[in-house]
């Protein structure tokens, strides 16, 4: 103190003059002295610091100093106090060269021990994996990891994780491996830094796919389709114009821009294009991009599944098509073969050749190849190729795979023959070894013929060319031999590789072979023969591989790994199928072969249980299924939890604070049951442990704190792996007792259902509540990354929970609560985490529903992802549930049901569900009164069942007069019982009546077999199936009853009439194309000695054929038919067993529709009308089929009707119909139609009568071709005598003269003279006429104004027999025979019975007659018989419906 006295009594130092400043160097002085100044306080602070820091430590060495005095004692106590894991010797980072190895190395301590695990970029490092890779040792303490023979990919950021059971500590360290690049590489990474930073691997799908996947994911592509993948990254200068180097890679090959491969680099981000997908382009994808430090790398797998196949069941394409062995004109082929997880196995293989520059694909083998290797010959030199596969199966052929390389089929040894000599480096002199062969010319013979590919399917022969070669193009003969004689193979093919494949070796024998050279020399000698070659079994797929083992690795991957198989047989790698437990179908997992026996399976469902099993692959194929792995479910793999976050202050009494904190984001697969709390000054550095014991709930009151002091607080969760990290250190709060009046902030913000425009966000009431009790909250909103906060609900709401509507999907909100009391709105929470406004994918809402077998109400929800540890937290009006009487809770899988014990009125209301451990899965659903009501009512029908009925009970009239008796339910189990109550009395099956049932359909049936005036009643069936019962009742009394017993009594009788011969179809009409009118009957059950006799108003007609009741249909012609043919037409068939009749009226409206029915057809036929001169005037004809006067003919004259009179005279023939018009004059001129009506269509035929009638009437009646005389009508002659038909013909000109018989033209014979003299007699004269000149004669005269036809009828008889009496007009040959119409004539819509196809007539409609076609049939009662009419329904009552009739036991 002296001292300091002293020197502070000195004299103030003096400035001597020489220093003196001018006044800028004052001013530059003083901001000089400013600047350090500020450096000065600046220092001092961080003096003031260190002495605090310095202070502290030294508090604590003389307190461990103290501690260890007093217990020197005691010292084997140390060893049990516990520790956490602490590093002495941190790693340390290392820059080194590729192919040069590092080493990090570290020391650690703990109590106990701490296990020490390392990792590369978070990843664990596996020794195993990489076998001399990485080197892990552990000698006293030390902990080393030795990287051999660094790469690029080495360059990551590797850490120690020290471990026990009190905690884990880190330490972390960068591993930089430089590639030693070119100089103009390194120059250009000189001059242009730039700096790659976190970067991002992930694909984008083609449009619409709307598929992203990030660094460490995989995705997913099918065949044909595109796929983009891209790389985000920060780039230290960002040069637009010199982007970064970017180098992509699939499984460690590097890949080069391409028509199937497209890459840009630039504006942040690298990105590749696979336009047209196939299974070659799965795999591993990295992209390295170069900077000046190194390389940065980032990974991605690409899954590429198989498209449609091209039939069903087809295998899948081929994979990796490449041709080896390039010759002039050979190639070998290989390939990979494709999986097959469901489809049949492949059978073989189709190998497609193009020429490139065209689109033709050639089909190079005949028959399936069944290993994946084929050698193709027959190429031209120096034409190039593309090669394709296709896979078959019995199903069919697969898609094309996709097309190899081009391939240029060139001499693969005419580089071998090249010199090439430089002269001082400029000139290159290019000499072929032919040049140097001299003059020969016959070239040697080759040698080493061998065969470099032996398989059952084919060889390859190989052997070096020739040398000398000669000085000509050369090519090669082949020889073989078995036993005896060589014999040339390649007869038809020149060879001009040393290539040669052979495929038609017989299996057991042995070959040898030679070859000889060939040019236009000449042959050389035969080369030395080959070793003898044998045709071998192939060698055959791998065998199975051994034990396939799967483990969790996250939640929608699964880890699999398995043994190699003991007889690899040149593996090309593995599949891998996976299959959910309790399924049937297997999936693919890869669709190329994966080399390593490790493989990470995606795209599983979380919480799903899965098997796995493998199969090798080789060229011969798959081997056969290993044994499938274990059930394992898919859940993340067990690790410690990550950090808690968001430490928010809650409330404060000056020596105690209360703070709470979030779960943390990941819980490693365990549930976190632990937390641990620390503490520091602000001002130092040293963190204290605030709990010992573990903190199960996320909040905690820290006490014994200095009022007034700033705290810092962190926080660490634990679970079943161990203590996570901390997390990062609070704000500093200021311990000082809260005395504000508002309430303190919410806390613990969560939210539920999130969806794509609404959310519900919940928070926890606040600690502090200020000067009065909290009477609502406001919540507030903002748009990520904005300050601009919007409150959502306008008045405060009393619940801590609040439905946000109104977001905009896709968008991110974050959200803060503010509690209210009587003295205002208190302080607002902590900003809630980002959400944003979109569903998770799979989101399923909850159902409400009533369980089927118990009748309980239920709410329920099925999770699209649970984790081992996720628990389903049923809520109502977002308050929990927990143990309550009225419901109970129950779960399944990925399934949770919430179930009312006794629902009612009490239950209604809000009920939500959250699944924890998930990303946010929750649902919630509002339980209405009315939806409550109708559940209700399900639920009793469900604890009350009943059977239900697909159709009460009903009878129907069967065959023989059996009624049956049914009901169908619409299910029935194999014990039900039942019963049938007949007039209050219970029947069972016996004598009369026959009681079953059938499961399969429902039908529960009595048969009566006589049901008689006794079985009227009312019947009843009581079932019983299980807890269900029901009971159907019919009544069949009064008029219902009767109708039934009328039916019953005449199926009856039609049995009885069905046992003998029947009609199976009664009379009924048709009409033929000559418009003869045919009655038809079909007959059923008869034989030889049935008969059938036809009547007609109960007179019989004799045919002149008989009726064939064999050919089951009989019919009986009406040539001619008319008004005459009317009457009552009755067909009896019977036999020894008794008659059946069938009556046909032809009458009223029956004629009417048979006139019609011919109409119709005379009408078609009807030609067009002719003028014809007669005598009497001029007649109009219509020529038909058949005319008859019934038929509905009305002629028109100018569109009036015309009558008949003496002026004009209507009429016809069975040939035409006609209209004479007698000494016409002006006033018939006009149009003139004639119509005949079908009562459907009416036919008209028109003639239009105009000009010059008088004076063409002169013509026509003068002029016209015409017999004058000579000709009878009939003539009737023995046989043996000669007929001579003469006449005198007119007509100017001389007509010309033309005779007929039977409407066939009679030429001039012999037997049958034709002449014409003068112009005016003619004669057809026959010698010694037979009967067989019988007919109908007739002669046409004919000229320009029109003829004459006239008709004679003659007739021969023999000797010794009757003059006949032909009649005039009589048709050339009598019809006797029924002949089948042609074309049937519209139905008839006379009532006749409609008789059924079927044996059981429908109860609705009966009749005694099988159906028919919809033909008239005739209104014949059968004796005794209640047929009704067609058009009236049988004497039965209306029925439900006809059931369905059970099989017959």
């Amino acid at each position: 103190q002296a001292q300091a006295t002293e020197a502070m009594a000195e004299q103030a130092y003096t400035v001597p003059v020489f220093r003196q400043r001018t006044s800028g160097e004052t001013e530059e002085y003083q901001r000089v002295s400013k600047n350090v100044g500020k450096g000065l306080a600046v220092i001092q602070e961080e003096l003031h610091r260190m002495r605090i820091a310095t202070k502290a430590q030294v508090e604590s060495l003389e307190i461990q100093k103290e501690v260890k005095g007093m217990m020197r004692k005691r010292v084997y106590l140390l060893e049990e106090i516990p520790k956490l894991p602490d590093f002495l010797v941190a790693l340390r980072p290392h820059t080194v060269w590729e192919k040069t190895p590092v080493k990090l190395f570290c020391t650690v301590e703990g109590n106990p021990r701490p296990i020490v695990k390392w990792y590369k970029d978070g990843v664990p490092v596996d020794p195993l994996s990489a076998p001399g890779k990485y080197k892990i040792e552990n000698k006293y303490g030390v902990h080393s990891l030795i990287v051999s023979r660094c790469v690029v990919s080495d360059t990551a950021e590797y850490s120690a994780v020290a471990t026990n059971q009190h905690g884990t500590a880190t330490s972390k360290a960068k591993i930089i491996v430089k590639s030693k690049s070119p100089s103009f590489l390194k120059t250009l990474l000189t001059s242009h830094v730039f700096l790659c930073k976190h970067k991002r691997l992930f694909f984008t799908g083609p449009a619409g796919a709307g598929e992203s996947c990030h660094l460490g994911l995989v995705s997913f592509g099918v065949e044909g389709n595109s796929i983009r993948l891209v790389c985000t990254m920060v780039v230290v200068p960002d040069l637009p114009n010199i982007p970064p180097i970017a180098q992509w890679y699939r499984d460690d090959k590097l890949l080069k821009p391409s028509k199937l491969v497209e890459m840009s680099v630039g504006g942040g981000a690298a990105s590749l294009t696979l336009p047209h997908l196939a299974k070659d382009d799965e795999g591993l994808y990295t992209l390295r991009i170069f900077t000046k430090d190194g390389t940065a790398e980032h990974s991605a797998y690409l899954f590429v599944s198989d498209a449609a196949p091209s039939a069903p069941g087809a295998p899948g394409a081929p994979m990796s098509v490449k041709a080896y062995d390039i010759n002039s004109d050979y190639v070998l082929v290989a390939w990979k073969p494709p999986n097959t997880v469901n489809e049949k196995p492949i059978t073989g293989y189709f190998v497609d050749r193009c020429e490139a520059g065209t689109d033709t694909w050639v089909q190079c083998n005949d028959a399936p190849v069944k290993i994946c290797k084929y050698p193709v010959h027959g190429l031209r030199v120096g034409h190039s190729y593309y090669f394709r596969v296709r896979a078959v199966n019995s199903s069919g052929i697969s898609r094309s795979s996709r097309k190899s390389d081009k391939v240029t089929a060139l001499d693969a040894a005419e580089s071998e023959r090249l010199q090439v000599i430089k002269i001082e480096g400029k000139y290159d002199i290019v000499i072929k070894d032919d040049d140097l062969e001299g003059y020969v010319t016959i070239p040697g013979e080759p040698t080493d013929v061998h065969a470099s590919e032996i398989f059952k399917s084919y060889v390859v022969l190989s052997w070096k060319p020739p040398s000398p070669r000669g000085r000509a193009p050369l090519w090669y003969v082949i020889e073989k031999v078995c036993t005896g004689d060589w014999q040339r193979i390649n007869t038809t093919v020149k060879l001009h590789s040393p290539r040669y494949p052979v495929f038609d070796l017989q299996d057991g024998k042995k070959y040898q072979f030679r070859v000889y050279s060939v040019n236009m020399y000449g042959s050389s000698e035969a080369s030395a023969p080959s070793e003898p070659i044998q045709k071998v079994d192939e060698d055959g797929v791998p065998s199975a591989p051994g034990l396939v083992v799967a483990t969790r690795n996250t939640k929608s991957s699964v880890f699999v790994q398995w043994e190699a198989p003991k007889h690899l047989k040149h593996l090309m790698g593995y599949y891998i199928d996976g299959r959910v437990v309790g399924a049937k179908e297997w999936f693919a997992c890869n669709h190329k072969p994966f080399k390593h026996t490790r493989f990470v399976v995606h795209g599983l469902i979380p919480g799903e249980t899965y098997v796995f099993r493998v199969q090798a692959v080789n060229l011969f194929g798959l081997s056969e299924e290993s044994q499938e792995s274990s059930p394992i479910a898919v859940e993340p793999a067990l690790a410690t939890p990550s950090s808690p976050f968001g430490i928010t202050m809650l409330s404060s009494d000056g020596s105690s604070i209360t703070v709470a904190w979030k779960s943390p984001k990941h819980c490693g697969g365990s549930k976190v049951n632990a937390y641990y709390i620390d503490k520091r000054d602000a001002d130092t550095l040293v963190w204290k442990e605030v709990n010992l014991n573990a903190v199960t709930e996320r909040m905690c009151t820290v006490e014994h704190l200095k009022e007034g002091t700033f705290y810092e607080f962190r926080v660490t969760a634990g679970n079943m792996a161990g203590v996570g990290l901390p997390s990062a250190a609070s704000i500093p709060m200021k311990c000082e007792a809260w005395t504000m009046e508002e309430p303190g902030p919410a806390y613990d913000l969560s939210f539920s259902e999130v969806r794509s425009h609404s959310l519900v966000i919940l928070w926890r009431a606040p600690i502090y509540t200020g000067a009065g009790a909290v009477t609502g909250y406001f919540v507030d909103m903002a748009k990520k990354g904005s300050s601009e906060f919007v409150t959502v609900n306008q008045e405060a709401v009393s619940h801590r929970y609040l439905q946000v509507t109104g977001l905009v999907e896709g968008e991110s909100y974050v959200f803060r609560v503010r509690a209210v009391n009587a003295h205002g709105v208190g302080k607002p929470s902590q900003l809630s985490e980002p959400v944003c406004a979109k569903a998770i994918p799979g989101t399923k809402e909850i159902v409400a529903g009533v369980d089927e077998e118990t009748g309980d109400v239920f709410l329920s929800l099925e999770a699209c992802e649970v984790c081992e540890t996720s628990k389903f937290v049923w809520s109502k009006n977002y308050k929990p549930i927990g143990d309550c009487p009225r419901v109970a809770v129950t779960a399944k899988g990925r399934t949770s049901r919430l179930t009312f014990t006794n629902p009612d009125k009490d239950d209604l209301g809000k009920y939500s569900v959250v699944v924890t451990d998930t990303d946010g899965v929750s649902a919630s659903h509002t339980l209405t009164e009315d939806a409550l009501n109708t559940m209700l009512e399900l639920s009793y029908a469900i604890r009350h069942p009943i059977v239900p009925l697909k159709h009460g009970l009903n009878y129907e009239v069967l065959e023989k007069g059996h009624v049956r008796f049914w009901l169908q339910a619409v299910k029935l189990s194999p014990s039900v019982s039942y019963r049938f109550i007949v007039n209050d009395k219970e029947v069972t099956s016996g004598e009369g009546q026959k009681i079953s049932h059938d499961v399969a359909t429902g039908i529960i049936q009595m048969t009566v077999d006589l049901f008689t005036r006794a079985n009227e009643g009312t019947y009843t069936v009581q079932i019983h199936d299980g807890k269900a019962k029901t009971q159907s009742s019919l009544v069949l009394v009064g008029d219902v009853f009767k109708a039934a017993l009328k039916e019953a009594e005449f199926q009856r009788k039609e049995h009885i009439r069905k046992q003998g011969a029947h009609f199976s179809e009664y009379l009924y009409f048709t009409v033929t194309e000559d418009c003869t009118v045919m009655l038809v009957c079909k007959v059923a059950n008869v034989k030889k000695e049935s008969t059938l006799h036809w009547y007609t108003d109960d007179e019989e007609i004799v045919p002149d054929t008989p009726p064939n009741v064999m050919s089951g249909s009989c019919a009986l012609p009406l040539p001619m038919f008319s008004r005459k043919d009317q009457g009552v037409y009755k067909a009896v068939v019977g036999d020894d067993r008794g008659k059946d009749t069938s009556v046909f009226d032809i009458s009223g409206k029956v004629f009417d529709d048979i006139i019609n029915a011919i109409a119709q057809i005379a009408g078609a036929s009807a030609s067009e009308l002719v003028l014809q001169c007669t005598p009497e005037g001029i007649r109009l004809q219509c020529y038909m089929n058949y005319y008859t006067e019934e038929m509905k003919t009305v002629w028109k004259h100018k569109e009036s009707k015309i009558a008949s009179s003496e002026k004009m005279r209507i009429g016809g023939t069975a040939e035409m119909a006609w209209m004479q018009i007698c000494d016409p004059s002006d006033k018939e001129k006009g149009h003139y139609s004639m119509e005949i009506s079908d009562g459907v269509k009416t036919h008209t035929r028109t003639f239009d009568l105009s000009g010059q009638v008088k004076s063409d009437f002169f013509f026509f009646c003068s002029d016209r071709g015409r017999v004058v005389g000579g000709l009878p009508d009939v003539v009737t002659i023995m046989e043996e005598k000669s007929l001579s038909l003469t006449c005198t013909v007119w007509g100017e000109p001389t007509p010309e003269v033309t005779w007929f018989k039977n409407e066939q033209e009679v030429a001039s014979t012999e037997h049958t003279r034709v002449t014409f003299d003068g112009g005016k007699f003619a004669s057809l004269v026959i010698n010694k006429v037979t009967p067989e000149d019988s007919g109908k004669y007739s002669i046409n005269v004919r000229n320009k104004y029109g003829g004459e036809f006239v008709e004679i009828t003659v007739s021969v008889y023999r000797h010794g027999e009757k003059i006949p009496e032909p009649k005039l007009g009589q048709p050339k040959a009598a019809a006797t025979t029924p002949a089948q119409p042609k074309s049937p004539a519209p139905p008839s819509k006379t009532p006749t019975p409609t008789p059924s196809k079927t044996q059981t007539p429908a109860p609705s409609m009966k009749s005694p007659t099988p159906a028919s076609t919809p033909i008239p049939k005739s209104p014949t009662p059968t004796p005794k018989s209640p047929t009704p009419p067609r058009s009236v329904k049988s004497p039965t009552p209306p029925r439900f419906m006809k059931s369905p009739t059970p099989p017959r036991k």
